[in-house]
C-alpha cells in the first residue's frame, strides 16, 4: 500500500481515463484533489470523485491561456490543504505524416502537452516549499510514425522533467511516467485490426489499465519514492524499446 499523500494535488486532464484514475488513486491516499480539465465532462468526473468520498475542487480551464492559469490559482485558494503534488496529465494528439502536418497541429500539440505543463509548474512553484511533480509523458517519446508532434512534445516533457529535477532538488522531486498502450477512450477508438496488432507487440499480451498508470503516479507522489527524482518510468507491459 502506497504511503499517505497529504496536501493538495493539482491534476490536469482530470476528466480523461488516465487523469481520472490518478485523481481517484491520490484521493484514496489522502490528497485533496484540484481536478483541472477544459472538457465539459469534468463535472461528471468531479461528481464521481465526490461520490467516493474524495475531497475535490473542480476547475474547468484551458491551460494554454492566462485565464486558465488564474482559474487554477483560484481553485487552490479554495483548498483547505497546502499544495504538495502536481500531476501534468493533460495531453492531445493531432496525428499526421510529417509531410501532411499543418503548422497549427504542430504548435497546438506542443502548446498543450509541453507548454501548458511548463507554465503550470512555473505558476505554482511559489506555492511549493516541498512536494512532488509527476509529468505524464508517453512511450511515444521514443518515436512513433505519424506522431512527429506528439512524440516531440512528450520527449521534450522528459527533458523538462530531468532539468527541473536538478533545479528544484532537494525540496521538490520531479519524475515522469511514460505509459504505453493503455485501455482509454483514445486507444479504443483505434481500428480493431490496428489495435490488435499493437497489442501483439506488447510482451505482456494486453493493454494496460489507467489504474496501473495511476498506481505508479501515486508511488512517485508518495514518500515511498523519497530517493527517486529525474527518472522516467515506463508503464508499457514490457514494450519499452523504440521498436
Amino acid at each position: 500500500m502506497t504511503a499517505r499523500i497529504d496536501g493538495a494535488a493539482v491534476v490536469t486532464g482530470a476528466a480523461g481515463g488516465i487523469g481520472l484514475a490518478i485523481c481517484r488513486r491520490l484521493a484514496a491516499a489522502g490528497a485533496t484533489i484540484v481536478a483541472v480539465d477544459m472538457a465539459d465532462r469534468l463535472g461528471a468526473a468531479v461528481a464521481d470523485l465526490e461520490s467516493s468520498g474524495a475531497r475535490v475542487i473542480g476547475v474547468q480551464a484551458d491551460l494554454t491561456t492566462e485565464r486558465g492559469m488564474d482559474a487554477v490559482l483560484a481553485g487552490l485558494d479554495g483548498s483547505p490543504a497546502a499544495l504538495r503534488t502536481i500531476v501534468n496529465s493533460a495531453g492531445i494528439t493531432r496525428d499526421a505524416r510529417l509531410v501532411n502536418m499543418t503548422a497549427g497541429d504542430f504548435r497546438g500539440v506542443l502548446d498543450v502537452n509541453l507548454g501548458a505543463a511548463h507554465r503550470l509548474i512555473d505558476q505554482l512553484l511559489p506555492l511549493f516549499d516541498h512536494g512532488t511533480i509527476v509529468n505524464i509523458s508517453s512511450r511515444a517519446y521514443l518515436g512513433n510514425f505519424g506522431q512527429f508532434n506528439y512524440s516531440m512534445s512528450k520527449g521534450a516533457l522528459v527533458g523538462l522533467t530531468r532539468a527541473l529535477a536538478l533545479a528544484l532538488a532537494p525540496a521538490v522531486r520531479v519524475n515522469a511516467v511514460a505509459p504505453g498502450l493503455i485501455g482509454t477512450e483514445m486507444s479504443m477508438a483505434i481500428p480493431e485490426e490496428v489495435r490488435e496488432k499493437m497489442v501483439s507487440a506488447v510482451p505482456l499480451g494486453r493493454m494496460g489499465l489507467p489504474e496501473e498508470v495511476a498506481e505508479t503516479v501515486a508511488f512517485l507522489a508518495s514518500d515511498d519514492s523519497s530517493y527517486i527524482t529525474g527518472e522516467v518510468i515506463t508503464v508499457g507491459g514490457g514494450r519499452s524499446l523504440s521498436k
